[in-house]
C-alpha cells in the first residue's frame, strides 16, 4: 500500500510545463510587423478652422477658384454665393472640366457639423476630385 501512495504523490507533483517560446516568438513578430507598417499608414487628421475668422479673410478666400466655405450655420458658400449640395455639384463638375489638375480648398467652420463636411467631401468625390485642401486659416 505504501507503494501506491508514493507513486500517486509523484504523479501529482509533476505539473505539465508550458513552452512559452513559440508564444513569445509570435508576439515579437507581430510587434515588429506593426513597427514596420505604422509609418506607412496614412492616418487623416483634420483640424478645423477657428470660428472667429474675419470677413476680410473670408472674402479673399471665397473669390479664389475652387474654394468652398462651410459656415457655422452649415451653409455652403462658393464664390460669395450660398449654394445647396445639388448646385455645388453642378458648379464643381464645370470647374473640374475647366481646372482638371487643381484641388479644391475647403474652409470648414468649427461650429458647423461634421455631417456637412462629409457631404461636401462626398460631392467632391462624385465630381471626380481625388484630393482636397483643408484650409485652417485663410491668408489675409
Amino acid at each position: 500500500m505504501r507503494w501506491r501512495r508514493a507513486s500517486f504523490e509523484e504523479d501529482t507533483s509533476e505539473e505539465p510545463l508550458v513552452n512559452l517560446t513559440p508564444l513569445i516568438d509570435v508576439v515579437f513578430v507581430v510587434l515588429i510587423s506593426f513597427m514596420l507598417i505604422a509609418p506607412v499608414l496614412d492616418i487623416d487628421v483634420v483640424n478645423l478652422a477657428t470660428a472667429g475668422t474675419e470677413k476680410k479673410k473670408d472674402s479673399a478666400f471665397e473669390n479664389s477658384p475652387l474654394s468652398i466655405v462651410v459656415k457655422g450655420d452649415n451653409t455652403i458658400w462658393m464664390g460669395g454665393k450660398k449654394l445647396s449640395l445639388q448646385e455645388l455639384e453642378r458648379i464643381l463638375l464645370a470647374q473640374k472640366k475647366q481646372y482638371p489638375h487643381r484641388s479644391p480648398q475647403v474652409l470648414h467652420d468649427r461650429n458647423a457639423s461634421f455631417g456637412t463636411y462629409q457631404s461636401v467631401k462626398n460631392v467632391l468625390e462624385q465630381c471626380g476630385f481625388e484630393q482636397m485642401d483643408i484650409v485652417l486659416k485663410p491668408n489675409e
